[in-house]
């Protein structure tokens, strides 16, 4: 049985996680990702599909017989009960195959990525730490209008669905700020990192 450390990275919407979460990785730190499961899973074929589209079955498909992700996102972000059933479909797929991943793990810790970690009970269970990224709301949504062509409106209607800073700082056992440049994340996570390889030798140790 698995029993490596584990460390929940959280924060809101263009935080910077994925960042976050590549600086760790280049440090041999194994990473699970539920957004990358959650892309997965949802594939035409998976069963994240057949889930969605038991739970839509008014929603179109692409030429290419994907779900047309981003009117999923419209529908569920201006409607709290769609979005709703879209968790009940996803949630305990994503749930699931993200414990098996953590099982796979060879390192004495690991991080698994849930952007919602605070929002839903799904995972808490399973991580032993949380990691809060964080930085002003204001460059959160300079930052999502930057890559994605979102409104700044349509993107504070998205953070307005998730907790808010100062809930998510309150819950943090660790923050890393990522307020300033990219290069000031690589000696945080450096840090981190030592201090979970410690953390986690300590409770093999016991």
């Amino acid at each position: 049985m698995n029993v490596a450390y584990v460390v929940g990275l959280t924060g809101g919407i263009g935080s910077g996680k994925t960042v976050v979460a590549d600086a760790f990785g280049k440090l041999g730190v194994e990473v699970v990702d539920t957004d990358h499961i959650a892309h997965r899973l949802s594939a035409s074929g998976q069963p994240g599909f057949e889930a969605i589209r038991a739970a839509f079955p008014n929603l179109p498909l692409q030429a290419d017989g994907e779900i047309d992700r981003a009117a999923l996102r419209r529908l569920v972000f201006e409607d709290a009960t769609a979005r709703v059933r879209l968790e009940k479909a996803l949630h305990p797929l994503i749930s699931a195959e993200a414990s098996r991943e953590i099982a796979r793990w060879n390192g004495t810790y690991g991080l698994i990525v849930v952007p919602l970690l605070l929002e839903r009970a799904g995972l808490r269970s399973v991580v032993d730490r949380i990691l809060v990224v964080d930085c002003p709301e204001d460059e959160q949504v300079r930052r999502v209008v930057g890559r994605s062509g979102l409104t700044p409106s349509e993107v504070r209607a998205i953070m307005a669905t998730q907790v808010s800073r100062a809930e998510r700082l309150a819950a943090a056992d660790d923050i890393l700020d990522n307020a300033g440049v990219p290069e000031s994340i690589v000696p945080q996570v450096q840090s981190l990192d030592r201090h979970y390889r410690e953390l986690a030798a300590t409770r093999c140790s016991t």
